[in-house]
Parts: structure tokens; C-alpha cells; sequence
């Protein structure tokens, strides 16, 4: 009776987590994005298949938005053109589909969904907080949009997954992602980890904190657009994202956290990813039933 209901409330939260993440019709998403038959540029095994299958994927995110934030041109990009503040949740899984689909989809259906998001990006363009003009088609911002997350992806991945990647499945992983960046128009994009922490590093005279940088942080970590039930579980994945950014970008948004604060704050993100993977492995589990009772 015990396992049943656990059982069942497992399934409730998954589902729930899902619905959030890719909408109502996560379902028949899910259909054509697994079962569609056809070509892939990755397989089960790969490093990237397994990171972004991850449920480090969510302190991930909110890392890896963190830090696109204090791009001015990107942040503009965002708060400008995105409606993150008037649909979150639909920017949220507009995005979701579009990693899984570039990740475990056909070749077919990538290429379309990247097609698709770079005729979006030739209609954005505008004037940053700083005075700049940006495109969203730059080579240049695409880059540092596709560092910010691949260098968060994995960087969460490593902390809290249950299997690490080795040093060569790291490299792996950041020429992977690499596939769908160059596609969409970022140049010069790294395909190891070493190169990839110096593009990091090498973008930090173009960063600040501008005040809609500020606002978004805000906006994420203290006022996110949940029920108060859901905040708890929702704050212990913030925790992780925030304790994995690099300490200069904690200053500069204004979180400050001292190293133990850090650390305890990993602990607590550490705790929600591995709520989120007992959920998410209740819908797997029920997909395996469905698959074999069909069979």
C-alpha cells in the first residue's frame, strides 16, 4: 500500500514538473521528439545525451540564465523580445523543446527547429542599457550565449549528477554542444573544457550588471511566477544555480555568498536535483509499463 501510493505521488510530481517545463502537451511532444524514426546526431551514450537528460539540468538553467544576464546585449535581447516576465513559463518551454529536440531528436526536425529560431533572431535587434546596438543574429552574442550555457550545463552536471563525466567525456561534451551553436551562427565556438573556460574568461570585460540584470535576477530567485507550495522545491534548485556561478558573478548581481554559505547552498541544490530525478524516473517508469503492456 505504501510503495503504491509512494509510487503514485512520484508520478504526480513528475508529471507536474513536466507540464511546468514543457507544457501541457509535454505528452505528445515527448512522442515525436523519442519515437520519431530517423537519423540523430546523438545516440544514448554520448556526453551530451546524458547531460542534458540530467535533472542537473534545472540548477543548471537558472545558472546558466544568471549569467547570460550580464551580457548587456543579451540581457536587452531577453527583457526586450523574449517576454520572460509576461510568459515565463512559455519562454521556458519554448527553450526545453528546443534543447530536446536539437539533443534527441531526428537531424530532420533539429534543423527545422534551428531554421525556426534563427529567422527569430534576424527580427531582434535593438539598443542595450549601455547605449550599444546588438543583434540577435551577432556571431559574436550567439557565442556567448551558447558559452554561458554549455560552461552552466556541465558545470552542474559535475556537481550534481550521480555519474560525473570523466576528463575526455568533459572535451566530449563541449564539442557536442558545439554541433547545434555553430548552426545557428556562433563562430570560433570551443570544443574542449579548457576552451571553454577561457572563452568564460575572456568575456568578462564585456559584462555588468546592468539594472535589468538585476531586475531578472530578482525576478528568478526571489519572486519566480510559482504557487508559495511549490517555492520550497523551486528555492532548493535556485540554491544550487546560484552556489554554482563563478564568485565574480555572484558580485556582481549582488549576491555576494561567502564560500560556506556557497557550499551549503550546493548541499540544498544537491538535495532538489535529486527530488526532481526520483520524480522524472516515475514517468520513465510508467512509459516502460505503457511500452510493455502494448507490446
Amino acid at each position: 500500500m505504501i510503495t503504491t501510493t509512494v509510487r503514485a505521488a512520484q508520478r504526480r510530481l513528475g508529471h507536474a514538473l513536466r507540464s511546468r517545463v514543457a507544457g501541457d502537451d509535454a505528452t505528445e511532444r515527448a512522442a515525436v521528439i523519442w519515437g520519431r524514426p530517423g537519423e540523430r546526431w546523438f545516440v544514448p551514450d554520448d556526453p551530451v545525451w546524458r547531460v542534458h537528460a540530467d535533472a542537473a539540468m534545472f540548477p543548471g538553467g537558472v545558472t546558466a540564465l544568471l549569467l547570460q544576464s550580464l551580457h548587456p546585449s543579451a540581457m536587452a535581447g531577453v527583457a526586450g523580445h523574449s517576454g520572460y516576465r509576461g510568459d515565463p513559463w512559455g519562454r521556458l518551454q519554448r527553450t526545453s523543446h528546443f534543447l530536446a529536440t536539437t539533443t534527441f531528436g531526428t537531424v530532420e526536425d533539429a534543423e527545422r527547429a534551428i531554421a525556426r529560431v534563427r529567422g527569430i533572431h534576424r527580427r531582434v535587434s535593438g539598443v542595450d542599457d549601455l547605449g550599444t546596438p546588438y543583434e540577435a543574429s551577432d556571431p559574436d552574442l550567439l557565442r556567448w550565449v551558447h558559452v554561458a550555457e554549455a560552461w552552466s550545463f556541465l558545470t552542474a552536471y559535475q556537481r550534481f549528477s550521480a555519474t560525473p563525466l570523466a576528463s575526455a567525456e568533459a572535451d566530449t561534451y563541449v564539442e557536442q554542444a558545439a554541433v547545434v551553436a555553430r548552426r545557428l551562427g556562433a563562430r570560433d565556438v570551443p570544443t574542449d573544457v579548457r576552451a571553454l573556460e577561457d572563452a568564460l574568461e575572456g568575456y568578462r570585460p564585456e559584462l555588468r550588471a546592468t539594472d535589468a540584470a538585476r531586475d531578472a535576477a530578482r525576478f528568478l530567485l526571489l519572486d519566480p511566477p510559482l504557487p508559495w507550495t511549490a517555492r520550497p522545491g523551486y528555492g532548493l534548485l535556485a540554491s544550487g544555480g546560484v552556489a554554482l556561478l563563478p564568485p565574480w558573478a555572484r558580485g556582481a548581481l549582488g549576491l555576494p555568498v561567502p564560500a560556506p554559505v556557497a557550499g551549503a547552498a550546493g548541499a540544498l541544490g544537491l538535495v532538489g536535483t535529486k527530488a526532481v530525478r526520483w520524480a522524472m524516473a516515475g514517468i520513465a517508469e510508467e512509459r516502460r509499463v505503457t511500452a510493455a503492456d502494448g507490446a
